[in-house]
């Protein structure tokens, strides 16, 4: 129960500010952004109890923290919030039709793995420069965060980014203390606030396509793989099925994309969560957790509206540090593949968008391009 609590814990803590600057970059207004913390936290805490109480599997899920990163690279899509929810809603039904067909799951698994960690390391280096332009701008509230981040990477590397974010906390009350800002009591309990989708094609294809290629391969299989590499059967269809239609669900609300945990996988699935054949106890209380925690969706927003600029976007860049160096890792590992990936990233990075569609999905396309004819057989 004790390492289901902390994967909650560490799970929410170490990633809501990338989710909160991608709803915001695509149009959420601060209520709804933590409609969408909340809606998704609530959604997959109750998901996270069903499976684990189903299958006697550690399962534990997430919102797709990758997915976020890219809401920030793609920016506002034409038709505004109310175009982004509807490719939210779209990237749900997509991620349950993948889970349902093996087909279409097979489908995505064959998209090279250089490209994907391309595409992926492009979306996420602005947001990992993000903290080193906040420094330059508020040296004296961001050095702090990023001294706390690069101790705790030494010495509790699990907790780099809860630590990184506690400093953060001090530093906007310190200085919304010196600019007389208070926090907006009205918001501090969060509520869900709907919002109708609309269907425009440069969203379907700017966020919904890449949010779920994304999603699948950075997300649901590296998932997959940590539960198989603590011995666990993945219950694969019912996981990604209720993810995405639990998706489809919180989408109008403001949530963006559920999915199978990565990062915070192996602590309610590891030897420190107890006998083997008893973790999915601890998936369980990771699912009570979230459950708990999604009330502090409304006091984060509010702790970023009075935020100095940038600092939750420099807490947002430290946590996603790691998995940038991993999907560089990913693209350049062999050297036959490296002129296919190099433009994958450096188109995605670009943050170029043509005909009303955000670079990740251009990216994609060049990469697969240059792949099939540079570098094939």
């Amino acid at each position: 129960m004790t390492a289901g609590a902390v994967t909650a814990l560490v799970g929410f803590t170490s990633s809501f500010a990338v989710v909160l600057a991608g709803l915001r970059a695509v149009g959420a207004t601060p209520a709804q952004a933590a409609s969408g913390l909340l809606a998704l936290t609530l959604g997959f805490g109750v998901l996270i109890i069903a499976l684990a109480l189903v299958h006697r599997v550690p399962v534990t899920l997430a919102w797709s923290t990758p997915g976020a990163a890219l809401l920030v690279s793609t920016g506002s899509v034409e038709g505004g919030w109310p175009a982004a929810v509807g490719a939210f809603v779209v990237t749900g039904l997509l991620i349950a039709l993948i889970g349902a067909v093996p087909a279409l799951g097979a489908l995505v698994a064959r998209i090279p793995t250089e490209i994907a960690q391309a595409m992926l390391a492009g979306i996420l280096l602005q947001l990992c420069i993000a903290p080193f332009v906040a420094l330059a701008d508020a040296p004296g509230y961001v050095a702090p965060v990023i001294v706390a981040w690069v101790v705790a990477s030494r010495i509790a590397p699990r907790w780099a980014v809860p630590v990184a974010l506690l400093v953060a906390i001090g530093a906007i009350v310190v200085a919304a203390s010196r600019s007389g800002e208070s926090l907006d009591t009205a918001s501090l309990v969060p509520h869900l606030e709907w919002t109708t989708p609309t269907w425009t094609w440069p969203a379907i294809v700017g966020i919904a396509l890449p949010l779920t290629i994304v999603t699948m391969a950075s997300q649901n299989l590296p998932g997959a793989a940590v539960l198989r590499s603590f011995g666990f059967s993945v219950p694969w269809r019912s996981s990604v099925v209720s993810t995405g239609l639990g998706t489809a669900v919180v989408a109008p609300f403001g949530g963006h994309a559920m999915n199978l945990a990565a990062l915070s996988a192996a602590l309610a699935a590891g030897e420190e969560a107890g006998p083997r054949e008893r973790r999915w106890i601890a998936a369980t209380s990771a699912g009570v957790g979230y459950l708990v925690i999604a009330g502090a969706a409304g006091l984060v927003v509010a702790l970023a509206d009075v935020a100095p600029p940038g600092i939750i976007e420099a807490v947002a860049g430290l946590a996603l540090i790691g998995a940038l160096v991993a999907s560089l890792q990913g693209a350049f590992a062999h050297e036959r593949h490296r002129t296919s990936a190099g433009l994958t990233f450096l188109f995605a990075a670009s943050g170029v968008s043509l005909l009303s569609v955000g670079a990740a999905f251009w990216a994609l396309l060049l990469g697969l391009a240059v792949r099939a004819t540079l570098e094939r057989d």
